[in-house]
């Protein structure tokens, strides 16, 4: 049953579709705390690839930088820097020789870590079966390594039933910005009243749809209240269990 006008259902990757878990990442120490990483598995290919040179504390104070740097890009201008760029800033900051090569086998090294730790609980994924019998499906999501990406797509078992896939290390920029939903709509022909998006944070998913004229379901599984600076979504679910009960999908 589509009582509501709406054509397609776009979801949000991790923490709607996905789940991640970073506490089985290895644990190590960084400046005085006890953090779960993948920086001790990259360790064998630094110390490869930079040789005598290589220093882990080094490293983690010019990647700490490249972080902050990266995050400040984001923030001011909701553009995508990929994980490769990452690991290249920060080896030109080391004075690494060969820095494309050696950043691209840490982006590698770096990303198989972290679709270890994510996966789609089946719950989810039979969700999306329900949908995909009534709407067109779309994937909208923040990440900054579009192959492993669409990798863990094909984890859950269900990528075949998504029509349209936008990851923004594809695309150059992420949400917020009214570019990628452009961009989204454009790529599903449909106007923005057309198409219901589903994600999980205030800033990049409501606020971001909104702003492209998309109605939105927030999930607030864990999230705490809704910040009250940012326009309210059009509706509230715990998870995307619940988002079948909401457009009347048996």
């Amino acid at each position: 049953m589509n009582d509501r006008g709406f054509r397609a259902i776009v979801l949000d990757l991790f923490d709607t579709l996905v789940k991640w878990s970073p506490q089985r990442l290895p644990e190590m120490e960084i400046r005085g705390r006890r953090v779960h990483s993948t920086l001790p598995l990259l360790a064998p290919t630094l110390e490869r690839g930079l040789g005598s040179g290589f220093d882990m504390s080094q490293f983690i104070e010019s990647y700490s930088a490249v972080l902050n740097e990266i995050e400040r890009e984001r923030l001011a201008r909701a553009v995508e820097v990929t994980c490769h760029e990452r690991f290249r800033r920060t080896l030109e900051r080391l004075g690494a020789a060969s820095i494309d090569g050696l950043a691209e086998e840490l982006t590698r090294v770096h990303m198989a870590a972290v679709r270890g730790v994510t996966a789609a609980p089946e719950e989810y994924a039979a969700v999306v079966r329900r949908l995909a019998r009534c709407y067109r499906m779309g994937l909208l999501s923040n990440f900054d390594d579009a192959r492993t990406g669409h990798e863990i797509l094909a984890d859950t078992g269900v990528s075949e039933l998504f029509e349209v896939v936008v990851i923004s290390a594809e695309v150059d920029v992420r949400k917020p910005n009214p570019v990628i939903f452009r961009h989204l709509l454009d790529r599903l022909r449909l106007a923005a009243d057309e198409v219901l998006f589903v994600g999980d944070t205030a800033l990049e998913d409501v606020a971001g749809a909104r702003g492209a004229g998309i109605p939105v379901v927030w999930l607030s599984d864990n999230k705490g209240g809704f910040p009250p600076d940012v326009a309210a979504p059009d509706f509230t679910i715990r998870n995307l269990t619940e988002l079948p009960g909401l457009l009347g999908v048996e």
